[in-house]
């Protein structure tokens, strides 16, 4: 009874979750000294509120039912009630069993239904039965984990004033094998626009269901969604809280794939009127476009078409730079734009060749001198800039999307957004750039860094619009005031690595989102200019500039927001952790 359920697709690889199983036997699993451990930090509680389960229940498996319900029962938190609310089930086993249940455990509270209303009635029907401050998802099939209440409990301690607690969650088949982990990022309401990342678990605060009007029937496939996109526009991001931990286990049950194909349909309905709705509650306008595998990009309109200096350092390199200029003259739509050449000294005769073709044809040569100083150019070309946007990029960059543009100034014109960044591939058609990974290979690095053109990624994100921490400066557009507010990047400290990220976290710091877009997508022939950083006569300002980073940012790049610290900081995979870097849940 919930959204899409997920089939079973371990046998499409050669067992590509082994991994997976192999860190839940060692940092996942429950046993008598991680009870006793459960035990230790629910001591620590001295305010437990309740937590009411809600359980909609339509002619489940009868096993899976009572393994669902159990795993509320066997609970570490005590302060729990589980509200059930059977809805009309045809299967004549259910209503005695859950009757039964409920006399066995005056926790369990039960309500039958007349008639069949689907998830949305029923779930209303469960939350009539609670009393909880809180009210926590359940699906009549799925199974929470043992601590996954106490974890619940232990975020409120930390963050009274919590209005949706959301953690990571896992798929189980019929024989309990757990697999295929969702580990999330903390909130981020971009990806939140293209895809339902609370999902499981989700729990809320029962006041807020009420104030927004519970599940709203007609939204079935994506009421959750609904739910919680309703509560989301009415708190502060500081209320949504993540617990980065697996807390719930969704069934994948073979042969369900009739039922999602059968059900497409409505469920895709219902996730475009959800996110329409959205849109109008919250004065935006904007195209619903589906992405593959099920999820969604919101194009935005543009409520202005502002000038946008487009600012390229350069050095020599010729052919590149042409290339660059004529993709971006040829390709791009966008029709008010200027070109600001930061030109460093290039010597080079086809350089200065297309330099010179460059200036006749309108675009400004802004002349650079000294050692290289990547920071210091994009300054000297944003201080020549003419837009009320600029747009830095890399010499090296082939237009792949003609409006590249417009979708990235209609991320940009938005409320709270600070800078954008853009999709870039390799010339194989790998992906050089979907966002930057705070703490990857010591400072940062790049998301789904060498996937092939057009994979998911984690769980679908890298087709998804979102937010990161960081984007590339090979392709970074600001509002010019904004750039110059924070200060732009930091040619002193920061001459040529991180500059980029640093700006980025800056923003932050003032209250601005990064987003990145998919759909502004670019080749990228990486530093052809530049060369190595851990080159000779280079490695040591490299390191500097590490040290710096690792002052200024190091509790960041520990614990990317954008990222999970169930992943690790060794390659650009999102592969699992040599542990979790939160700590042992279980040691």
């Amino acid at each position: 009874m919930d959204e899409a359920k997920p089939t079973d697709r371990r046998t499409e690889d050669k067992d590509p979750f082994a991994p997976y199983r192999k860190w839940v036997a060692e940092f996942d699993s429950w046993s008598e000294a991680s009870e006793q451990k459960a035990a230790a930090r629910l001591a620590t509680l001295s305010v437990r509120p309740r937590i009411s389960v809600i359980l909609p229940v339509f002619n489940p498996p009868v096993r899976f039912l009572v393994q669902a319900i159990e795993s509320v029962r066997h609970q570490v938190y005590p302060e729990w009630e589980l509200c059930i609310a059977d809805d009309a089930s045809t299967n004549p086993e259910i209503r005695p069993l859950l009757e039964e249940m409920a006399r066995r455990d005056d926790r369990i509270h039960l309500v039958v239904r007349d008639r069949n209303g689907h998830i949305s009635h029923a779930s209303n029907s469960a939350l009539d039965l609670a009393s909880g401050e809180f009210v926590a998802l359940l699906d009549h099939d799925d199974e929470l984990a043992a601590d996954a209440l106490l974890e619940v409990g232990l975020e409120i301690s930390k963050q009274p004033d919590a209005a949706i607690i959301f953690s990571d969650e896992d798929k189980i088949d019929e024989s309990g094998n757990r697999y295929e982990a969702y580990f999330k990022p903390d909130w981020n309401p971009d990806l939140f626009n293209g895809q339902n990342m609370i999902s499981h678990l989700g729990v809320y605060r029962r006041s807020w269901v009420e104030r927004v009007g519970r599940f709203r029937p007609g939204f079935e496939g994506s009421q959750d969604w609904d739910l919680a996109l309703r509560i989301v526009e009415r708190v502060s991001p500081g209320q949504i809280r993540h617990i980065p931990r697996v807390l719930y286990h969704w069934r994948a049950i073979s042969g369900s794939t009739a039922r999602e194909m059968t059900e497409k349909h409505y469920a895709l309905d219902a996730a475009r009127r959800t996110l329409g709705e959205h849109l109008v509650r919250t004065g935006r306008q904007g195209e619903l476009i589906p992405v593959p595998g099920g999820h969604w990009r919101i194009r935005y309109s543009m409520t202005s078409v502002p000038l946008v200096s487009l600012i390229i350092p350069t050095r020599d390199a010729g052919l590149l730079l042409e290339q660059c200029l004529e993709s971006i003259r040829g390709k791009t739509t966008y029709p008010r734009y200027e070109i600001v050449l930061v030109d460093h000294e290039s010597k080079e005769k086809h350089a200065r060749k297309v330099l010179a073709e460059a200036a006749s044809a309108g675009h400004r040569i802004v002349p650079a001198t000294g050692p290289f100083n990547f920071s210091a150019l994009v300054n000297r070309g944003v201080a020549h800039a003419r837009g009320d946007y600029v747009c830095l990029l890399n010499n090296d960059l082939s237009v792949i999307t003609p409006d590249w543009l417009e979708e990235m100034v209609s991320h940009a014109l938005r409320p709270g957004i600070g800078a954008v960044g853009a999709m870039h591939y390799y010339p194989d058609d790998t992906i050089q750039h979907s966002g930057v990974v705070l703490g990857v290979g010591g400072v940062a690095s790049h998301a789904h860094k060498d996937f092939a053109r057009g994979s998911e990624g984690m769980l679908n994100r890298a087709r998804l619009v979102q937010n990161y921490s960081a984007v590339t400066g090979a392709t970074l557009l600001v509002r010019r005031d904004l750039y110059l507010d924070a200060g732009g990047f930091d040619q002193d400290a920061l001459a040529v690595a991180f500059g980029d990220v640093d700006f980025c976290l800056r923003l932050r710091q003032r209250g601005y989102r990064t987003v990145w877009t998919p759909f502004a997508e670019f080749t990228h022939h990486e530093s052809a200019t530049r060369g190595d950083d851990l080159r000779p006569g280079r490695r040591d300002a490299f390191a500097r500039e590490v040290t710096e980073m690792e002052h200024r940012w190091g509790h960041l790049l520990y614990r990317d927001p954008a990222y999970n610290t169930n992943l690790t900081l060794r390659k650009d995979d999102f592969s699992l952790a040599d542990s979790p870097r939160s700590g042992e849940r279980f040691e």
